[in-house]
């Protein structure tokens, strides 16, 4: 097979064959390390590569399937891991100049999961510091380019890993997403990126007051079937994490890869998710044409007359001032090793007062509560992903949506509120704009019903499937 064929061939796929030794693990390592080499060195998504461990794992995994022993859910598939997941003896910086050279004893419980289960380790992504923004450059590493145009951004925070994604070297990412981190970068490079429901990945340990409460780690993939693989083998309860929720017992691979689709189903289309003023035409008009692709199977699409108040300024405050918590004995000393973006929340965090958190906090309650009542009329929600593609390296935000002024959080305006739900959510690409870059749409489920959001993600990519376009960095 040819290496390159190899490098996108679907994760599950390679499980399969590796299990049957139709193709060795190692053979898949070897060939995903070469294109890293060829490749990274243009697009910045690794930052610290373990390719000695891979290589020791992909044998590994290799004489257990000789052996006929048990290979695991992702045995020998090529897997990265986002820098601010923490990997025991590998080096974890957290995209941050506090933490360049720590390397930490233990790997976090969802690493240890992905070891379980077979998975074969590359290395780690880049990210901006503690996922602070949606563009992925740092003060260490600096930024990652996007494998569609380098010289655009690969969005962010999980910007690495999901460059390294579409670029063909890394079958299954793991990112984090506590505003859009996991389907922002998704939907800028043209894969699959799904936010569990809050709690279905334990977060342990977790360091910090930064994003606690909303973050999630989640895949992304090229495949939804990859990102169903790989949320299998990463779900479920930890007695350490009391927000962990217990596993539903549900393969979501065998689920989703039954041929029998779901039975009808009532979506509501929400072009601004009910307040969204900024969206690109061209979006626009590719989202609503996504949605109603839907009604080639017989499900209804609907747009509910729903409406809310903006919650820029409640997430922003609830950030700001964990962030400010987290820094603060930091900030004196070692102000000159922070990013200057980050600097300026520190800073805003630090004046903040009680009652403004708690209103940021209600302001979470109230927002699931609007989308709850939705969710008693509709099965799902599809909204746009993305205000715009991707743009220029440099802003931390794009100043102009569709020929308008935009806020710092404007561009991102479709993600951050579903992360204050804690709902599941999945960026689905749907096509190429006019300039030859990506565009994604949303699907958002009912708390809990994670299954029912990969499923209509895999009726999707049956409809219009995207796989076809791969990036022209090579």
């Amino acid at each position: 097979m040819n290496p390159d064929e190899t490098c996108f061939m679907p994760a599950w796929q390679m499980a399969d064959m590796v299990k049957r030794q139709e193709i060795p693990a190692t053979e898949i390592v070897e060939a995903i390390i070469g294109r890293i080499e060829k490749i990274n060195p243009k697009i910045n998504a690794y930052v610290t590569t373990t390719f000695d461990l891979a290589r020791n794992q992909a044998h590994a995994i290799d004489q257990l399937a000789k052996d006929g022993a048990n290979t695991g859910l992702i045995g020998g598939v090529p897997t990265s891991i986002k820098d601010v997941i923490i990997t025991g003896g590998i080096r974890t910086t957290n995209g941050g100049r506090l933490w360049e050279n720590w390397i930490p004893k233990k790997d976090e419980v969802v690493v240890q999961r992905l070891k379980a289960a077979g998975g074969v380790i590359l290395g780690k992504t880049n990210t901006p510091e503690i996922g602070h923004q949606a563009v992925t450059d740092n003060l260490i590493f600096g930024r990652t380019n996007n494998p569609w145009n380098l010289e655009r951004t690969s969005g962010g925070s999980s910007g690495g890993a999901a460059a390294a994604c579409a670029s063909g070297t890394s079958p299954l990412s793991l990112g984090s997403d506590g505003a859009g981190s996991i389907r922002i970068p998704a939907s800028f490079c043209g894969v699959f990126g799904f936010k569990p429901t809050f709690g279905r990945v334990p977060r342990y340990p977790h360091e910090g007051m930064a994003f606690r409460y909303l973050d999630c780690y989640g895949p992304i993939t090229r495949f939804v079937q990859d990102a169903a693989l790989m949320l299998d083998a990463i779900k479920g309860s930890h007695p350490n994490d009391r927000d962990s929720i217990r596993d539903d017992g549900v393969s979501y691979f065998k689920a989703i890869s039954q041929e029998d689709r779901l039975s009808r189903l009532k979506i509501g289309y929400l072009p601004n998710l009910g307040y969204v003023e900024l969206i690109e035409p061209e979006i626009a008009e590719m989202v609503t044409i996504a949605a109603h692709k839907f009604e080639e199977i017989g499900w209804t699409i609907e747009e509910p007359q729903f409406k809310t108040k903006n919650p820029e300024k409640n997430y922003s405050d609830y950030f700001i001032a964990s962030a400010a918590y987290d820094y603060q004995k930091k900030i004196g000393t070692s102000r000159h090793l922070i990013s200057p973006n980050l600097v300026k929340m520190i800073d805003a965090g630090m004046s903040m007062n009680g009652v403004m958190l708690m209103d940021a906090i209600y302001r979470r309650t109230t927002l699931y509560e609007e989308f709850a009542r939705l969710f008693k009329a509709y099965d799902l929600l599809i909204s746009p992903a993305m205000p715009c593609t991707a743009f220029p390296h440099g802003p931390m935000f794009p100043r102009i949506i569709a020929g308008k002024q935009a806020s710092p959080m404007g561009f991102i305006g479709f993600t951050y509120p579903i992360s204050m739900t804690g709902l599941p959510a999945a960026a689905v690409p749907i096509g190429l704009s006019k300039e030859g870059l990506p565009v994604s749409m949303q699907i958002i489920g009912p708390l809990s019903d994670d299954l029912k959001v990969l499923q209509a993600s895999r009726a999707f990519e049956q409809i219009a499937p995207w796989h076809d376009r791969k990036p022209p960095v090579a």
